[in-house]
């Protein structure tokens, strides 16, 4: 562990289990959507239902996520961050049993609804933790190190859910989260204590929760780095939205097949997250943030300029997203950090907040991929190029707000 960490030494696992519960934490998201992405397909055939309709699945997972967010960094902030983290793990556990038994697409939706609820109690806790037991700068080392490590859910998550949508159904992949949420929540249980040692006996009344979201809101650094992260999460949602249709339904890319481009697609991600521990080291977060986002826009033009051009194959899909990812993996470690950095007693709330507007950014992206959905690639091109050109005007455009706080974690 740095040495800067902040608390005593036995008041944390060694550092090889802190960053493996941090992982398996923030792994409950993108398991959450990554293991059943090839069921997308199937599930309209075996409710009869339009492709619109079974985004739903997604859409209320991400608002419910997102808004959630708002409450439970600030829930972690006054109780601590071990009962909101458990908490969530039982919830999950209910509600990814309901998800399996579903008789409906309704009770489905409303499933993954419950689901989310606890998936964003320990993604948010596991943020939180990561700033109360670290500088800003080791955190977003730590939070890299755990992207690579988080990037086994959505590199192996699809192979595994295609399998088992072939051999089981797709309501295997909700068993398999249940069986993950068990694990991962006795792991915690036995191994994590408590690492909030401010808590704030305020956080949840109305004054003060006004008083920090008030705060928040009006810090020009926590938007120069939010909204750089919402765009570059956009791109990396259109792809996780609409793959599926596009390559098993557009491309003909079979069931079980389909794991293996998204996976690969994904390697791009895991690249990144490792290419920027390095760039962190030689030139810092905000640096390291405008390269990420160039990146990120040369994977996005040319993506676009292969849709016009005709190149309707997967291997144009999952190349041009490979590099896309790849540049999330820079950014997003970087754009968590920078975020919260500025608000050490409010780790909680900031955090929340940052994931809120993430996912307000990713919900209307998953509504509009299910409604433009057209038959072919460009729908999914068009709207992953516009993103990433944004994320690069962002990051540049939004560059001075950061100077402020530069130093302390660059």
């Amino acid at each position: 562990m740095p040495s800067t960490t902040k608390h005593r030494p036995g008041s944390l696992p060694s550092p090889g289990i802190l960053l493996g519960l941090i992982a398996a934490c923030m792994m409950m998201q993108p398991l959450s959507t990554d293991l059943y992405l090839a069921t997308l397909p199937h599930l309209a055939t075996y409710f009869d239902a339009s492709p619109a309709l079974v985004q739903q699945t997604l859409s209320s997972f991400v608002i419910a996520f997102g808004t959630a967010q708002l409450v439970v960094g600030p829930l972690s902030d006054r109780f601590g961050r071990r009962p909101v983290l458990l908490a969530g793990f039982a919830i999950y556990f209910v509600a990814s049993l309901a998800c399996a038994l579903a008789p409906t697409i309704g009770v489905l939706i409303a499933g993954r609804f419950a689901q989310a609820l606890g998936a964003c109690c320990t993604v948010l806790v596991a943020r939180a933790v990561v700033r109360d037991a670290y500088t800003p700068e080791d955190g977003a080392h730590i939070l890299a190190k755990a992207s690579s490590v988080l990037s086994a859910a959505p590199l192996l998550g699809p192979i595994l859910g295609s399998w088992l949508q072939v051999a089981f159904g797709w309501r295997a992949a909700f068993v398999a989260l249940t069986a993950y949420s068990v694990a991962a929540g006795f792991a915690v249980w036995k191994l994590l204590g408590e690492t909030n040692n401010h808590r704030d006996p305020h956080a949840t009344h109305p004054a003060g929760l006004a008083r920090n979201y008030g705060g928040i809101l009006r810090s020009s650094v926590f938007w120069s780095y939010a909204i750089p992260g919402a765009l570059s999460y956009g791109a990396l949602f259109t792809f996780i939205s609409g793959s599926s249709f596009v390559l098993i339904r557009v491309l003909g890319v079979p069931t079980q097949h389909y794991g293996y481009c998204f996976a690969f697609g994904v390697t791009g991600y895991l690249s990144g997250t490792m290419l920027c521990r390095r760039l962190l080291a030689r030139v810092g977060v905000q640096r390291a943030l405008r390269i990420g986002a160039t990146i990120a826009a040369i994977g996005g033009t040319t993506f676009a300029a292969l849709a016009v051009a005709g190149f309707d194959h997967w291997t144009t899909v999952i190349g041009a997203m490979f590099v896309v990812l790849m540049a999330h993996g820079i950014v997003f470690p970087c754009v968590q950090a920078g975020a919260v950095a500025p608000f050490a007693r409010q780790a909680g709330a900031a955090s929340g907040f940052l994931g809120f507007v993430v996912m307000a950014c990713a919900f209307p992206i998953g509504a509009w991929v299910g409604a433009s959905h057209d038959g072919t690639i460009r729908p999914l091109a068009f709207t992953v190029a516009a993103l990433c050109l944004t994320l690069l005007a962002s990051a540049i455009g939004l560059a001075r707000f950061r100077g402020r706080i530069g130093a302390s974690i660059a």
